[in-house]
């Protein structure tokens, strides 16, 4: 489930809608007079089976007031999922993406995109315009510096207020990690990158930070050192990177289904193309389904699953 609050941290013209793993957290912007001058505006919308849930909660939080803008830190399914959605409530409103997918997203190449290889769903929408990193956006008010956060996907952004030190990582920095390094269960070198992008938050040197997954944090220094501890691991052995990025997708398919029957499961891991490269580059050793049972049973080892009648449910 998702739920919503205002931060008390922030300000009265944002609300943090603080969701479940399967949608990104959201942040609503508008002014303290309830009209920005540029309209309100949603960073990140969360995943397509929220999407109801999504345009109720900014219906809400809005009353009368229209989404004027919507903006998207990066396109993965979690975080653009509900576009389609507010566009269809609110058609007027103008769209922005992260650079770099614009043509994917003009053209819907559902693979290119990822929602193909990962195995999930994303309801086709459009875009206005881009989040061109180097420049800033007005949300709020207040201006954002957009700033370019390759690694956990090629073409992230990350906003920033620099008068406050407040910053929307999306996945680029979590409490205690980050999102799985997508570019890399591609075969492309980006750990390097998610090094990067963590320097570049340590430099920006927030003060609170509104993740894409989990609470607001301010201990800023002992989440990079936690990213960095983890990002040294993946280093040292991919292989626990790509053992991780397989247990996540399919925890992530879990937290859409709920819960799946043993043969269901194999056969979504079987047609799921990042599922079966990474079988075939890591895990070949052992069959497929020896490999999916082995990443279930760890999944309900730490009690991210459960089994119970031959059925696999989400815990």
């Amino acid at each position: 489930m998702s739920r919503a609050h205002t931060a008390g941290a922030l300000w009265p013209e944002m609300t943090v809608f603080e969701r479940g793993w399967l949608s990104a957290n959201g942040v609503l912007f508008t002014a303290p007079d309830g009209a920005a001058p540029d309209g309100a505006a949603l960073v990140d919308s969360g995943y397509c089976s929220h999407a109801e849930q999504t345009v109720d909660l900014v219906r809400s939080a809005l009353g009368r007031e229209p989404l004027a803008r919507l903006l998207n830190t990066h396109l993965h399914s979690d975080h653009c999922g509900g576009n389609a959605a507010l566009q269809a409530a609110w058609p007027q409103v103008h769209t922005a993406i992260a650079p770099g997918q614009a043509a994917l997203v003009r053209d819907w190449d559902a693979q290119a995109l990822g929602y193909v290889p990962t195995g999930q769903q994303c309801p086709r929408f459009r875009m206005d315009g881009v989040l061109a990193p180097g420049s800033e956006v007005s949300l709020g008010g207040r201006p954002w510096q957009i700033h370019a956060a390759p690694g956990h996907d090629t073409h992230s952004v990350v906003l920033f207020e620099p008068a406050a030190r407040l910053l929307i990582s999306a996945d680029a920095l979590w409490e205690k990690g980050f999102g799985v390094v997508f570019p890399e269960l591609d075969g492309e070198d980006a750990f390097a990158e998610v090094g990067a992008t963590l320097d570049l938050i340590e430099r920006l040197a927030p003060l609170t930070v509104i993740p894409g997954h989990g609470p607001i944090f301010h201990d800023v220094s002992s989440a990079l050192a936690a990213a960095r501890a983890r990002l040294d691991g993946f280093v040292q052995s991919p292989l626990r990177h790509a053992r991780h990025a397989a247990k996540v997708l399919i925890k992530f398919k879990l937290l859409e289904w709920q819960r799946i029957d043993a043969p269901t499961l194999q056969a979504w891991t079987e047609a799921t193309p990042y599922l079966v490269q990474l079988h075939a580059r890591h895990f070949a050793q052992t069959t497929p389904s020896e490999w999916t049972t082995a990443l279930v049973d760890e999944l309900v080892a730490v009690g991210a699953a459960r089994r119970e009648a031959g059925q696999l449910f989400n815990a």
